[in-house]
């Protein structure tokens, strides 16, 4: 039986990987110590969602270990002797880390050289994926020339209508202290690809989305947002008068990559990996959305202040990923998005109600 290691099991993205490779037939271990709570609060728990993946899967092992713990890691190589290591654990605010610049540097760049040299020392057969980001171009794309339309901002150069690609310069620009802890994890991984000769990837995502997100207001746009329209609460937009775009992607299209890349993998390698112009949508397009799929009218407030480092207009150029592997594709548009999302956090609403 084949063997994978997850890192960041129980958030978002290691879920649906953890899921995805379960009913596979794979060997699958999970790190994860819900860091995500105690950098977020209650609200990013992520304890329920390990609970649900130990009761559906039993060839899912979860690992109670925190990835900056670098003996521990060795010693769980050594252990599990991984083929497979996809590694989602990280810090993911660049609000939080200006906050928290420790942490989010030792999590985000020393947790992953942890991770690589464990993975070499064990076996250099073995594959590496690695969740980086957008925010690795650091607001470089807000230097591209813009306008602006009724509901969003959008690139003039018809050169970028596909969006960034994975040329788009990575230097001189702000990236804020969480861009450059993911930047470094990024260039780290694509350097155990060409100088050791591992087969690793960079997926540098766009926005990262589904039903099984604890989204808070520091991370986890699409979540978020539906949440505080389930819940009627206000959602700060802040800055940008709301227009300021993002491409999603849905989690499960994320695995089914990784998937693909299993199969035939590479060294060193970098993809944009995002939801593309299709799945793109500004904050007031996601507003009107969410009061679609809902029925509930959105409550919002204005600041005009943006936060450091914010993309105006961020579009994932889906090309090369698509040219290297084109049996993969997106299954899930934004109304798809949308409706889980509805779906998974009313649930979890009704639970928590019951409990009280």
């Amino acid at each position: 039986m084949q063997k994978m290691l997850v890192t960041g099991s129980s958030g978002l993205i290691g879920s649906e990987i953890v899921s995805q490779f379960c009913h596979e037939g794979w060997s699958v271990y999970g790190i994860d110590n819900n860091m995500r709570q105690d950098f977020f609060g209650p609200e990013g728990d992520t304890r329920w969602n390990q609970k649900r993946l130990q009761e559906l899967h039993p060839n899912f092992t979860h690992i109670e270990l925190d990835i900056r713990s670098r003996e521990e890691i060795f010693r769980v190589f050594s252990d599990v002797k991984p083929d497979v290591i996809v590694h989602a654990a990280a810090q993911p605010s660049h609000d939080l880390a200006a906050k928290r610049v420790f942490d989010d540097f030792e999590t985000n760049a020393l947790g992953t050289l942890n991770l690589l040299e464990a993975s070499r020392r064990t076996s250099e057969d073995s594959i590496f994926i690695y969740l980086s980001t957008n925010k690795v171009y650091g607001d470089a794309p807000n230097m591209l020339k813009l306008v602006e339309t009724e509901t969003r901002y959008d690139y003039a150069d018809p050169e970028f209508h596909n969006g960034i690609s994975e040329t788009f310069t990575v230097d001189q620009s702000k990236h804020s202290l969480f861009g450059a802890s993911k930047l470094s994890a990024d260039i780290l991984v694509q350097e155990y690809g060409r100088y050791f000769g591992l087969y690793t990837c960079c997926l540098r995502g766009g926005c990262l989305t589904g039903p099984n997100h604890s989204g808070v207001q520091l991370h986890g746009f699409l979540s978020y947002l539906i949440r505080c329209n389930i819940e009627q609460k206000k959602y700060t937009i802040f800055g940008y008068k709301g227009k300021q775009v993002r491409d999603n992607i849905h989690a499960v299209d994320i695995a089914r990559f990784i998937q693909y890349f299993i199969e035939n993998p590479r060294k060193g390698e970098v993809y944009n990996i995002g939801g593309g112009r299709d799945n793109s949508v500004s904050i007031l397009e996601a507003f009107s959305l969410a009061e679609k799929t809902t029925g509930i009218e959105m409550q919002s407030s204005y600041t005009p202040e943006n936060r450091i480092g914010d993309h105006i207009c961020y579009i994932s150029d889906l090309s090369k990923i698509k040219a290297h592997y084109p049996l993969w594709n997106l299954t899930r548009n934004l109304e798809d998005i949308f409706s889980e999302i509805v779906q998974s956090i009313s649930s979890r609403l009704k639970i928590k109600g019951g409990e009280r």
